[in-house]
């Protein structure tokens, strides 16, 4: 219930807010919360898909980031060796604007689904990979040391230290990477597709429909607002 109540207050002021500025702007670019309610009805189950493609999307290349992301940044923070060979290349890559490889990931996997996951688990890896190098560097060599002591191998030292102390820097880079993911949508669903948020939101810029374009934005802050509450929920559990 708690979750609930926070929500809708964090809802009704957003309406509010939103209201206000459709009000004192009395611009058609900003239409009333009203008339994109009134066009997210319209939409209907369609609203829906979109969300859903979208949902898929980000999910499918948030589980690539972790899944390749996590054990290179392990393996960054704890290799000097593997830091000199590849910490600039990482850091040449990092600043790169990725939307800028989209015409090299639609050669190699084509117009459909897996060049938009790939446009989007590009954006995410890097920032992935040095969240977790920091938080492995940050871990005090003594602990290290102690368990050096106690003979156990590194397969000890990731489970009973490494993993434990990188959970918090996993669900921060998560929380992070979700916004970074939604936002690119905009550029991953831009082309040869019929579903999902960013498609809805520039099919509606195009046609100036601002209705369906602001219904799109709010869509995609209730998708993020649903995964941040997820990761609120897994971070309390992995507490207890």
């Amino acid at each position: 219930m708690k979750r609930i109540s926070q929500f809708l207050g964090g809802f009704v002021s957003l309406i509010i807010l939103w209201w206000l500025m459709s009000y004192l702007l009395d611009n058609r670019s900003l239409p009333t919360p009203w008339l994109t309610f009134e066009r997210m009805t319209e939409l209907g189950f369609d609203m829906w898909r979109h969300t859903a493609a979208s949902a898929l999307r980000i999910l499918t290349a948030l589980s690539l980031a972790l899944v390749f992301g996590v054990p290179l940044g392990i393996l960054w923070g704890v290799s000097n060796y593997f830091n000199r060979l590849f910490g600039p290349l990482i850091y040449l890559l990092y600043p790169i604007p990725k939307v800028a490889f989209l015409p090299i990931f639609m050669i190699f996997w084509g117009l459909g689904n897996t060049s938009k996951i790939m446009l989007i688990f590009s954006v995410i890896i890097i920032q992935v990979i040095v969240s977790i190098r920091d938080a492995v560097q940050s871990i005090p060599h003594n602990y290290f040391e102690l368990m050096a002591n106690y003979k156990s191998n590194f397969k000890h030292q990731l489970r009973f230290l490494i993993i434990p102390a990188i959970l918090p820097a996993i669900i921060s880079s998560l929380r992070v990477s979700i916004g970074i993911g939604l936002a690119s949508l905009f550029f991953a669903e831009n082309y040869s597709t019929k579903y999902g948020l960013g498609y809805l939101i520039l099919s509606a810029w195009s046609k100036m429909d601002y209705p369906q374009m602001l219904a799109g934005i709010l869509l995609i802050s209730l998708l993020g607002y649903l995964f941040f509450q997820l990761l609120d929920i897994l971070e309390m559990k992995l507490k207890h």
